[in-house]
C-alpha cells in the first residue's frame, strides 16, 4: 500500500491489509506458551533513541516483556513493520495505544475529531498487533476532559458511550486488537457490573476490558475492601481484560476522602490478588506501570513487583 494520496478512511480500512502485506501478524501463541503462568509487565522506559531495535532491547533490559505503542503515525507502514518486528524479536508485545481525549466534548467539531483520532488510534493498534486502543468514554465537563459531572453516570452518558464504541469497531472491524474504555470513578464504566452492561450493550466481537482497579476505588468501603473490588472484576470481566494499568493508592487523611496515586507497593492496593489473579488469565493480559513522574519512581515499582512476585508464586 503507497503511503501517499492515500485518505485517513482508507488507511483505517486498510489497517489488516497493512498487517498482512508488511508481516504483522504474527502469531502470539509461540509467546505466550514460552510466557505461561507468568505476567507481562510493561512501563515507560526513558530510552532516548528513536530506533525500534533500541527501544526493545530497551524494554528487555529492564525485564519487562510489555511495552506502550512507540510513537508512530498510522500512515508510516514502514515504521510499523520495524516497531513491530524488533519488539516480536525481543519477545516484547504492544501492550496498547492510547488515545487520552473527550469524545463527549461539548463543541461538535472537537468531539467528532475526538472520535476520528480514536478511531485512528484502534486502526493502528491493529496494524503494528497492539493488544488494544484505550480511552475513557468520555466526560460531560465543559472545562476538564476528564472531569466529573453529574450526567456522568447518566443514561444519556451510557449510550453516547455505546455508539461511540460502536462506531469506532464497525469503522475499523478490528481482526486482533480491541478498543476498550477505561474505568473511572466518576463517570462510566465505574464498576465491575456497568462494564458488564456495557459489554452487552455494545455488542461487538472487537470490544475489549481494560482493567485499571484503582480508578474504581472511589469511596472508603472500596478502598478498605479493594481485594472484593479485585476478585469481583476477575470474577466478572477476566475474560474480556486486555490490558492493566498499576499504580497504587494512599489516604491523606484530611476533613473529606482524599485518595491520592503512588507507586506499586506504596499504598494499600492488594498486589498479592492482584497478580494471583491476573497470572491466571489465559489470555496474559499486560500489567503497565503508569502515572508516575521519574525513571527513578518506575524503577522502584519495577523492582517491588519482580520482588513480590515469586514470594506469591507469581513469575514475570
Amino acid at each position: 500500500m503507497s503511503k501517499k494520496n492515500v485518505s485517513r478512511r482508507g488507511f483505517i480500512k486498510g489497517a489488516a491489509g497493512i498487517a498482512a502485506a508488511t508481516g504483522l501478524a504474527v502469531s502470539t501463541s509461540a509467546q505466550e506458551s514460552a510466557s505461561a503462568k507468568s505476567v507481562r509487565l510493561g512501563a515507560p522506559v526513558f530510552e532516548s533513541a528513536d530506533d525500534p531495535e533500541k527501544l526493545a532491547v530497551a524494554h528487555k533490559t529492564l525485564g519487562y516483556r510489555a511495552a506502550y505503542c512507540p510513537n508512530v503515525k498510522l500512515e508510516d507502514a514502514d515504521r510499523i513493520k520495524a516497531i513491530s518486528d524488533a519488539f516480536a524479536k525481543q519477545d516484547v508485545i504492544i501492550a496498547e495505544v492510547g488515545r487520552w481525549c473527550n469524545m463527549l466534548d461539548a463543541d461538535p467539531g472537537k468531539r467528532k475529531h475526538n472520535i476520528e483520532n480514536v478511531t485512528d488510534g484502534l486502526a493502528l493498534a491493529e496494524a503494528i498487533g497492539a493488544r488494544c486502543c484505550v480511552d475513557i468514554a468520555g466526560s460531560f465537563n465543559p472545562e476538564s476532559w476528564f472531569g466529573p459531572h453529574p450526567k456522568n453516570l447518566s443514561q444519556e452518558f451510557f449510550d453516547a458511550a455505546v455508539e461511540n464504541a460502536r462506531a469506532i469497531i464497525d469503522a475499523v472491524k478490528p481482526k486482533r486488537a480491541k478498543f476498550a474504555y477505561e474505568m473511572m470513578g466518576w463517570s462510566l464504566p465505574d464498576s465491575a457490573d456497568s462494564y458488564v452492561k456495557l459489554i452487552k450493550a455494545v455488542d461487538r466481537e472487537g470490544f475489549g476490558v481494560h482493567l485499571d482497579p484503582c480508578n474504581v476505588i472511589n469511596c472508603p468501603e472500596r478502598f478498605y475492601r479493594n481485594a472484593d473490588v479485585l476478585n469481583e472484576c476477575f470474577d466478572k470481566l477476566g475474560p474480556h481484560i486486555v490490558s492493566c494499568h498499576a499504580k497504587d493508592l494512599t489516604w491523606d487523611i484530611e476533613m473529606n476522602v482524599h485518595f491520592r496515586e503512588v507507586r506499586p507497593g506504596a499504598g494499600s492496593m492488594d498486589y498479592t490478588v492482584y497478580l494471583k489473579r491476573l497470572v491466571e488469565l489465559p489470555q496474559q493480559p499486560p500489567l503497565m506501570v503508569e502515572h508516575l513522574s521519574s525513571a527513578e519512581e518506575y524503577d522502584e515499582a519495577r523492582k517491588y513487583l519482580l520482588e513480590l512476585g515469586p514470594k506469591i508464586g507469581v513469575s514475570f
